[in-house]
């Protein structure tokens, strides 16, 4: 099973990237297609595809890549998404109608345009910043700092004892739906050590044999999902309500009728993460497993 938003596809072309001619080249290229958004959001074609139009009066757009010899690039909007990770809920009916490498591809795109949005002034002194790199880098004439595209780690883990599964109910999920738990990794700490803080931040459970499975990239607004697994101690649970609305073990037999596409959801013991999300992908993973 892929991940979605993952394998785009695109040549990112580093080298043009830090050239300026080389960008305006491809920027004047009769190949070259620029991503139709509204906002944060993408238009879709009469085939539920990614739609590509003309640069218009665009002041500021970033280079995504070579699909094939065709230069891909977006614009940036006026403003960007400033409310916190868990209020950005994308449009999932939209997306969930665009093909695998399209999804990836806006996905990206989405990131790294809502992230030049929102960082239009110096960090380090309050003066405007000038897009660079082809999108990848702004730069202040103030002060020379440089800046960079933000990326933030998270941990998302199944916590497994005998045999049956940890999972959450986040604070705004919807009724019945679980999930991994998930938190941000924070600064001075690996992996490892941020499912066992975040665990036992979470639900009270100490954890050991963290192992990572898999990663994937989630544009809302630009974090990365690190995918591990790790084994409890014990069962009881100690909830934080600031954060997990329900917390509870599941059996094998019912995490895979949850995840059995022909059990009505009524029927299912609860609701599981949707297909894009990576919580699904380490679910399949650990029935799969055996």
């Amino acid at each position: 099973m892929s991940l979605a938003f993952c394998e785009h596809g695109l040549n990112r072309d580093d080298h043009a990237r830090a050239n300026p001619e080389r960008l305006a080249e491809l920027r004047a290229s009769p190949l070259a297609r620029l991503l139709a958004m509204e906002g944060l959001s993408p238009v879709l074609g009469d085939d539920s595809g990614l739609t590509w139009g003309e640069f218009g009066e665009a002041a500021e757009v970033v280079f995504l890549g070579l699909d094939g010899d065709a230069p891909l690039f977006a614009a940036v909007p006026e403003a960007g998404d400033t409310r916190p990770a868990y209020q950005q809920r994308p449009a999932w009916e939209a997306l969930s109608l665009l093909p695998a490498r399209d999804l990836a591809i806006y996905g990206g795109a989405r990131s790294l345009v809502d992230w030049h949005a929102r960082h239009r002034f110096c960090a380090n002194c309050g003066a405007p910043t000038a897009l660079a790199k082809g999108g990848w880098q702004r730069n202040c004439s103030a002060c020379s700092a440089q800046h960079f595209p933000r990326t933030d780690p998270v941990a998302i883990m199944l916590v497994e004892h005998d045999g049956d599964l940890l999972l959450g109910r986040g604070l705004n999920f919807p009724e019945r739906r679980y999930s991994a738990l998930a938190g941000f990794i924070e600064p001075g700490e690996g992996v490892e050590q941020a499912v066992a803080r975040e665990v036992l931040e979470e639900v009270g459970v100490t954890v050991t044999n963290v192992n990572y499975i898999a990663s994937q990239p989630w544009p809302f607004p630009s974090q990365l999902m690190l995918g591990c697994h790790a084994m409890a101690q014990s069962r009881a649970l100690t909830i934080d309500e600031t954060e997990i609305a329900e917390a509870r073990w599941f059996t094998r037999a019912e995490v895979d009728m949850a995840m059995d596409r022909a059990v009505p959801d009524e029927d299912k013991p609860f609701l599981p993460p949707p297909p894009t999300a990576i919580a699904r992908h380490l679910l399949n993973w650990w029935l799969e497993r055996g």
